[in-house]
């Protein structure tokens, strides 16, 4: 009998049993394909790996406007390729010994929920081995969606392929057609675009990079036309012909573009199938069309059921791998009688293109819609010495959402590199409650690209 069965090993899996194996708990882990899941294997980790050779050779090509001559640069595709799974390697290898230190039991198997088990116990079978646990925690993740686009899934794993299948071309395309400017469409569109493919982008919203500040994904939308990507906006892809996307304009006219890859990439779907989740009864979470779109939880990640939680892409919330972690963490501080539940408004989102977005809390169109009245503090990101040191011909902008009564901060979004790195203080100062006032009081390091951050909270707030 175990204290924890964990059904999937991304990282709300894999880091609740190394939390819960640490404070004590017998856990067992279940994960049928590798530790790290999708985010380690097929998503974060390989996709950041890629787009930093492409920044590095982003870096030789203009090496000249930082007083500095490159010969002859050019990229290697299958090299760069090798050294993204050599990166993974290493990080799937971490994750074991992790394990192995938190004394978690690793099943490499797929796993279902059979029912009850003695008491209030679960029964769970992996393989043709049964196991029973006093605590269930569900962390199955997400997939890929393929929406029913005729001559779409037809062409899967040939002309056609999602995150998972362009992680493993062997050749690069010469032209990419991309379905779906959200975060993942963008970071492949920004990559092979910096290795010289052609690339297409059809997004049938208006605005790239869906709910995120629509002030900086049109600057960057700008950034990325000057560097040769056609974007398509408000056009909806109603078939797939072999290697052509046909899509309708705004106005219905039907018109088609070609690619050698086509990149499905419209959103992901929360593993809800083949677990057994109906043999204990697990209520789902609902999407506005009422259709089943992941397990409901409550604060503390509790389902309906007692003794069953749910962390990560599988709630169908917040599908971002540091959320799934701190939601996993949450489910175990309750297992475990410590206090503590989640808390979901200061989630940062990154897009790791070049330059990089990154933000975090309301934007002005969630402020609007929750009726908040607010005052918008912005500087490009120019005002930063070292950004300006680092980043030759560089364009940026630092946002700051406040209340304008309280001037309490309620957001923070950023275009420019590193902002990846420093949205982090944005994120506590949310977490915090703190003021613009409080936080022109914090000492930044100087000169440093952080320092924006301070420099757009002296604007006058009105």
């Amino acid at each position: 009998m175990y204290d924890l069965a964990i059904i999937g090993g991304g990282p709300g899996g894999y880091v609740a049993a190394g939390r819960a194996g640490a404070a004590g708990l017998s856990v067992v882990l279940f994960e049928k394909d590798s530790l790290g899941g999708v985010c380690l294997n097929e998503g974060c980790i390989p996709t950041k790996t890629l787009l930093y050779s492409a920044k590095v050779y982003d870096y030789t090509r203009h090496a000249d406007r930082y007083g500095v001559a490159v010969e002859a640069s050019a990229i290697d595709f299958g090299a760069v390729f090798k050294r993204k799974e050599k990166v993974v390697r290493k990080l799937v290898g971490g994750v074991k010994a992790q394990m192995r230190g938190a004394g978690v039991e690793v099943v490499a198997a797929e796993a279902e929920i059979r029912g009850r088990g003695a008491g209030d116990s679960f029964e769970i079978v992996a393989g043709e081995t049964g196991y029973e646990a006093r605590k269930l925690l569900i962390c199955s993740g997400s997939e890929a969606v393929v929406p029913p686009i005729p001559g779409l899934r037809e062409g899967l794993g040939s002309t056609v392929v999602t995150n998972r299948g362009i992680l493993t071309l062997t050749e690069q395309p010469a032209e990419l057609v991309v379905i779906g400017g959200g975060v993942i469409g963008m970071e492949f569109a920004s990559f092979f675009n910096s290795i010289g493919t052609k690339v297409t982008v059809v997004e049938m919203l208006p605005k790239i990079l869906g709910p995120m500040d629509a002030e900086i994904s049109a600057m960057l939308q700008a950034q990325y036309e000057k560097k040769g990507v056609t974007f398509h906006l408000s056009c909806k892809v109603v078939a797939v012909e072999g290697d052509t996307v046909v899509y309708e304009t705004p106005e219905g006219e039907t018109c088609r573009v070609r690619g050698d890859r086509i990149l499905v990439s419209v959103g992901r779907r929360a593993n809800l199938q083949g677990i057994g989740l109906e043999n204990i009864g697990v209520e789902p979470a609902l999407s506005p069309a009422g259709r089943p779109c992941g397990i409901k939880v409550d604060e503390h990640m509790r389902t309906n059921v007692p003794g069953v939680y749910a962390a990560g892409d599988v709630t169908g919330f917040s599908m971002l791998a540091h959320t799934a972690s701190r939601e996993g963490e949450v489910a175990v501080n309750d297992i475990l009688g410590k206090s503590d539940r989640m808390r979901y408004d200061a989630i940062p989102g990154v897009v790791y293109t070049n330059p990089e977005v990154a933000g975090t809390g309301l934007t002005e169109a969630e402020a609007a819609a929750k009726g908040l009245e607010i005052t918008v503090l912005k500087l490009p990101m120019a005002f930063s010495g070292r950004f300006v040191a680092e980043n030759e011909r560089g364009e940026g902008l630092c946002k700051v959402i406040a209340d304008r009564a309280s001037h309490a901060v309620l957001g923070v979004h950023m275009l420019g590199n590193p902002c990846s790195e420093i949205i982090q203080g944005a994120c506590i100062a949310i977490e915090q409650g703190m003021t613009v006032e409080q936080l022109r009081e914090v000492v930044f390091p100087h000169p440093t690209v952080s320092e924006i951050l301070k420099e757009t909270v002296f604007q006058p707030v009105n």
